[in-house]
């Protein structure tokens, strides 16, 4: 089944937009795991296993397990995901861009190597960097657009033939690279109503919405603007207030709440 598809049905038989982060950092584990030698698999898939019911997607973020030289617990990680919760699409947060053989290579990393069913990238360099990705018909690709760090705006809103460029990102993904239906794009829940304006621009494409939570995104805000006329269409990422909602030994049971929580209120507010 094609990654969209995958969402979707998440989307529909699981009631749920919420796609919970893995970023691993061993200072915040539990006490009880700081010193076991397969802490950040431990703690991941205890995460992972509580909060599946309430999960849109998975989104593990590579560069906080390469940082901790685990870049094999990663694939250990995404397989247990496949195997255990198999209806749950993964998606590895990479934000890859090049061009040539070296995208290509980012292509096998991601959907050979990882097993991933969708990655993030940066559109910057154009058509040739992504290609490789998009002709992977049955994996998602989903590109930086209007990103919800303070900085984005130093080049995402630059005038660009009277339309800011993070406009004119979404207008090309949507128009011309989206020829398998496999595209989504990155927006932050810190700029709502740009979230609104891109959505008018790409219809019902699937948008990833981070900044919910430790970075004070608005949920009711990135609902209004960002829904589809069918009620979904967004995956909005949380990770921090997910993972570390608990601090002792039953830290997965309070991840499971926090995720659950989050998952009713998107609810109760988009149904409002």
């Amino acid at each position: 089944m094609r990654f969209n598809e995958t969402l979707q049905r998440r989307w529909s038989e699981n009631d749920t937009l919420v796609c919970v982060g893995l970023d691993p950092e061993p200072a915040k584990f539990p006490a009880h795991l700081r010193n076991h030698p397969d802490a950040v698999f431990e703690f991941c898939r205890a995460i992972v296993d509580a909060t599946a019911g309430m999960a849109c997607a998975f989104k593990p973020q590579i560069a906080h397990f390469a940082a901790l030289r685990a870049e094999e617990t990663l694939e250990r990680l995404i397989a247990h995901i496949h195997e255990h919760h198999p209806n749950v699409p993964v998606i590895l947060d990479a934000k890859r861009g090049d061009i040539g053989s070296t995208a290509q290579h980012y292509a096998s990393e991601a959907f050979e190597r990882y097993r991933a069913d969708a990655v993030t990238l940066n559109p910057y360099l154009g058509h040739d960097s992504i290609q490789p990705f998009l002709e992977r018909a049955d994996k998602g690709v989903i590109l930086l657009c209007r990103t919800s760090n303070p900085g984005g705006a130093d080049f995402q809103a630059l005038d660009c033939g009277g339309m800011p460029l993070y406009l004119r990102v979404a207008e090309t993904i949507a128009r011309d690279w989206n020829g398998h239906g496999n595209c989504a794009l990155v927006t932050g829940a810190t700029w709502p109503e740009e979230l609104g304006k891109v959505r008018a621009i790409v219809g019902d494409m699937p948008l990833l919405v981070p900044g919910i939570g430790a970075q004070g995104g608005d949920v009711a805000a990135v609902l209004r603007h960002g829904l589809t006329a069918a009620g979904s269409g967004l995956m909005i990422s949380s990770s921090r207030a997910i993972l570390y909602a608990g601090k002792d030994e039953d830290f997965a049971a309070a991840a499971g709440r926090a995720a659950h929580e989050l998952r009713d209120t998107i609810n109760r507010l988009r149904r409002a």
